[in-house]
């Protein structure tokens, strides 16, 4: 019997799996390390870093050199002072390979001053541990484009995941922050 994929909803995948559904408020979030590029600068992202010090902002978004990403990217990077600000560490996690992330902030989006992660190897792994590792269209193995903020216990205090071709509300993100400082 085929099935259709679906959302993440409770159905099924293309694989006849039961999809998997986004962390949610309350959740634990994974303890991960991924490597990362800051500007040009390599580096290595551990979240267990974090634990106990600090909130994280993890923002996903679905694949570099695409028209909304490169919206959404350098909109975080205008921000990520009053994300610091406001308590959080920034960062955002995609499937692409650091030398994509190099290539795409030299030729097309400038250079972040927040890690981009890179998920590439295992692909996907610290994605599908959040629950928004897409199986189905439009591009099946992408992120979809979602935001966590993680407590600095490690509980996920945040949780949103957009439509995969529209730009996140960002200052809504940082507001939703600001929130969890009162």
């Amino acid at each position: 019997m085929g099935s259709a994929p679906h959302q993440k909803d409770g159905s099924y995948n293309r694989r006849g799996e039961e999809a998997g559904v986004a962390l949610k408020m309350g959740d634990r979030a994974p303890d991960f390390s991924l490597p990362s590029v800051e500007g040009e600068q390599l580096g290595e992202f551990r979240m267990s870093d974090y634990l106990g010090k600090q909130k994280v902002v993890v923002t996903f978004h679905p694949l570099d050199w695409t028209p909304t990403c490169e919206s959404q990217l350098p909109i975080l990077d205008s921000l990520h002072e009053k994300f610091r600000a406001a308590g959080g560490k920034l960062l955002d996690i995609s499937v692409d390979s650091i030398e994509s992330h190099l290539a795409w902030q030299r030729k097309e989006i400038g250079m972040m001053r927040f890690p981009l992660c890179s998920d590439f190897y295992p692909h996907g792994e610290v994605t599908r541990q959040f629950g928004i590792l897409r199986e189905g269209p439009p591009v099946p193995g992408i992120s979809e484009r979602a935001a966590f903020i993680v407590g600095e216990d490690g509980v996920i205090r945040f949780a949103q995941v957009y439509p995969i071709d529209q730009l996140p509300d960002l200052e809504g993100l940082l507001e939703e922050l600001r929130k969890l400082q009162e």
